[in-house]
């Protein structure tokens, strides 16, 4: 069986997040629920969406992990940059902005 974790952004931030094992949120992967059967993804989804609709995250969804390192991974691409963070740097000054567009 595949495994699973339920990602999402936080509404207010925007931040990429994890349902986690005590029924929150993390901005880490590894402490992230992860589910091994279709009932868990049901009922993991299901948790998710309360969220949506509570107005905590947007957009939740399954994704496929792995262990590596002894820790939930997420094994498309996508997924792994999402769970790693922006690929360029960030800047807090919307001036900088400007000036590089």
């Amino acid at each position: 069986m595949t495994q699973h974790a339920i990602t999402a952004n936080w509404l207010g931030s925007g931040l990429v997040v994890y349902l986690a094992w005590d029924g929150g949120w993390s901005e880490q992967v590894a402490d992230g629920f992860i589910s091994g059967s279709e009932e868990e993804d049901a009922w993991l989804l299901d948790i998710a969406t309360r969220a949506a609709d509570a107005r905590i995250v947007v957009d939740p969804y399954l994704i496929e992990v792995t262990e590596q390192d002894g820790a939930a991974w997420p094994t498309q691409r996508r997924e792994q940059i999402r769970a790693g963070g922006p690929t360029i740097a960030y800047a807090s000054d919307a001036n900088v902005l400007r000036r590089v567009a």
